[in-house]
């Protein structure tokens, strides 16, 4: 495998990295972490991802990360020597799509291979409907095999064209890659309650509409105001937000976070993937010194997970880091990185949620968390 990093935003940059790698024969697919700066357009990417020799596969995030710095520009571009499985499941904010029928298919074709495999899941990060995609992925495929992935788009909140396939850039949908890796994966956040649990009484989707039977923002509001000593207004919310995410109660499992974005007629909550009606969740808030430690317990669980199954050491560490801790913790973000760095080189995307499996128990799509995959030959 070869990295190649591009610090420029230009699509000619881009374009000659592609060509140095299709230069050479022995590598044969390219997995690419684009920044969305670099403003990168279908006109100007579909003709190179279509006519390159290689299978080119991955996403336009926020920011990216190669080695332990973060660039908000640029691309990594990670060329591997096998082919890969890749399949888009469209259609990712439509509340009426049968997932579960091309993932059933796509899981019969994919088990039949041989070989140790990682699934790469990509998503449209502001699709409505991506805890029912991971839920489906979970009915089709079980935990048979590792989960890593996140989700792809715009810190502008605006849905545009953000998955890269070899037959061009597409959106609302989801990518899915088969690896021909193995893995450890380590998944913590960080983030701790400050408020009892509430029950959803009203939710559709990813719009968080009542907690306890009264307005969702209202009731949020009145717990993060005193706490943050700042008042909302209509312009502030996510800065303010973005420190306070809601954590979603799991049975003997660590709380699934819940980002909140913006506000819609200004008492329902739009979040980051769906809320249940029916959970119960509770205010969290966090420290920059807490969520630096939750990445050192997931580059610990990744290698814990690794070395139970592997004897070899891994090739690549690929680090899903969700975009709000950033802007939660700006500068110190590169503390995580160092906490995740290793025998390894380091890639990866931050990003609108993140998906994976904490172990071999749970596959969840999270907010505000970290998630570290530790790759290589078996």
């Amino acid at each position: 495998m070869k990295i190649h990093f591009i610090a420029e935003p230009d699509i000619q940059a881009f374009q000659a990295g592609l060509e140095q790698l299709a230069n050479d024969p022995t590598l044969q697919s390219v997995l690419v972490f684009a920044a969305d700066a670099n403003q990168w357009t279908a006109d100007q990417l579909d003709p190179l991802l279509q006519q390159t020799r290689l299978q080119v596969v991955g996403g336009i995030f926020p920011q990216i990360i190669h080695e332990q710095q973060n660039y908000t520009e640029g691309a990594v571009l990670v060329a591997l020597p096998w082919s890969v499985q890749w399949q888009v499941i469209p259609r990712l904010s439509d509340t009426q799509a049968d997932f579960d029928t091309p993932l059933s298919a796509l899981a019969d074709a994919w088990e039949a291979l041989e070989g140790p495999s990682t699934h790469l899941v990509l998503v449209d990060g502001l699709a409505t409907c991506i805890a029912t995609l991971v839920e489906s992925l979970f009915i089709n495929f079980g935990l048979e095999r590792n989960y890593l992935g996140g989700g792809a788009g715009s810190l502008s909140f605006v849905q545009k064209p953000c998955l890269l396939t070899p037959q061009g850039l597409c959106m609302d949908a989801a990518l899915l890659i088969r690896l021909p890796l193995a893995s450890g994966i380590g998944v913590a956040h960080g983030w701790q309650a400050i408020s009892e649990p509430m029950k959803v009484t009203a939710a559709h989707k990813n719009l968080v509409q009542q907690l306890d039977w009264k307005p969702a923002f209202e009731t949020y509001r009145s717990l993060v105001e005193p706490h943050a000593g700042q008042a909302f207004t209509d312009s502030n919310f996510f800065d303010i937000a973005k420190a306070y995410p809601f954590g979603i109660s799991k049975l003997d499992s660590e709380m699934v976070v819940r980002d909140p974005l913006m506000l819609k007629d200004q008492q329902s909550m739009v979040c980051v993937g769906e809320v249940p009606e029916g959970a119960f969740v509770r205010v969290l808030n966090g420290t920059p010194e807490t969520l630096i430690a939750a990445a050192g317990q997931a580059a610990s669980l990744a290698r814990q997970a690794w070395d139970a199954e592997q004897t070899s050491a891994p090739q690549l560490a690929c680090f899903i880091d969700c975009i709000s801790r950033v802007l939660f913790m700006e500068q110190q973000i590169v503390e995580e990185f160092a906490q995740v760095a290793g025998d390894y080189p380091l890639v990866g995307a931050l990003t609108l949620g993140e998906i994976a499996n904490s172990g071999r128990d749970y596959l969840e799509f999270y907010n505000k968390t970290a998630v570290l995959g530790l790759l290589g030959k078996a």
